[in-house]
């Protein structure tokens, strides 16, 4: 097997901006440029933020091929997303993505099916075994999926794929990254939550996927930039002052407040969601704003 990327650091969950209903292919190079322009080490397109389960393939396919043409040349890397509750369609993402150059791969729990441990595990490994030089992570996010990658499962894929080095941890559980970090230290795992950011990373945690990044790249790189040199009294601060933010970030369902503080900020030109989302509340766009006013939204 060639040398493998493993993508860790900051990374963010870039949303996926859409104009009059169709992939906004220039709004979304430029958000992916402002990233890399801001201290970002991996831009992860396609995961939920990115609104995944309601692109076409051919957008799915075609958002990855922008942040492998954007992220090209610099040090950013690209950490795609990969998933399906089809282990088929998952394989095709991944051999495709792999095609197009992306660093590595993140691959989200199937969803609806809720597979058991061992289908969990054989999932996979047949994603894992249909790519073999490239890197890939395991997602957990049970919140989403409605199934837990338990700690059994995640050693086990680790330690029989070689390919399979991390997992983005979005539990919520400080235990689980603990367990997993303590039974495997080479293990690279990611923080999927915004608010524990800092815990995870103060516990041995590699990095983070972040919501709120799209948003604060810059503080987000400094956060994990910090934690990860071991200045970790200066982490903490960071991560406290984002704690207001990375709170109304989860209003109603992700991606409907980022995309929406985005709007306000001026980042994106158009809100645009993919049914069944929708905007947020009245309510909830004014908290939004409130919260907003309290930091500096660095523009392109």
């Amino acid at each position: 097997m060639t040398e493998m990327t493993m993508v860790t650091g900051s990374t963010t969950a870039i949303i996926t901006p859409f104009r009059n209903g169709t992939l906004d292919e220039q709004a979304y190079a430029n958000l992916i440029k402002r990233q890399i322009d801001n201290g970002i080490n991996g831009i992860c397109p396609v995961g939920t933020t990115g609104e995944s389960a309601t692109l076409t393939h051919d957008e799915h396919k075609r958002c990855i091929e922008i942040a492998v043409e954007v992220c090209k040349g610099t040090n950013a890397k690209v950490l795609a997303g990969a998933g399906s509750n089809a282990t088929h369609e998952a394989v095709e993402i991944a051999k495709h993505a792999q095609k197009c150059g992306v660093d590595a791969l993140f691959s989200v729990a199937p969803y609806y099916n809720k597979p058991s441990q061992e289908g969990l595990y054989q999932h996979y490994k047949t994603i894992a075994n249909a790519i073999p030089d490239m890197g890939l992570m395991l997602y957990n996010v049970p919140g989403r999926t409605g199934v837990d990658i338990q700690a059994d499962t995640v050693i086990r894929l680790f330690d029989d794929c070689p390919n399979i080095y991390g997992i983005k941890e979005a539990t919520g559980s400080l235990e689980r990254t603990i367990e997993l970090v303590s039974r495997r230290p080479e293990l690279k795992v990611l923080s999927g939550d915004d608010a524990i950011d800092y815990a995870i990373l103060a516990c041995g945690g590699a990095g983070i996927t972040s919501v709120t990044a799209n948003l604060l790249p810059n503080l987000k790189s400094s956060l994990v930039n910090e934690a990860l040199a071991g200045n970790f009294a200066i982490a903490r601060k960071i991560n406290e002052e984002l704690f207001p933010i990375n709170k109304i970030l989860f209003c109603e369902s992700n991606p409907i407040p980022i995309k929406a503080a985005m709007y306000i900020a001026g980042l994106i030109d158009t809100l645009e969601y993919r049914l069944p989302l929708v905007a947020p509340s009245v309510e909830n766009m004014k908290r939004i704003e409130e919260v907003l006013k309290n930091y500096e939204v660095v523009k392109f």
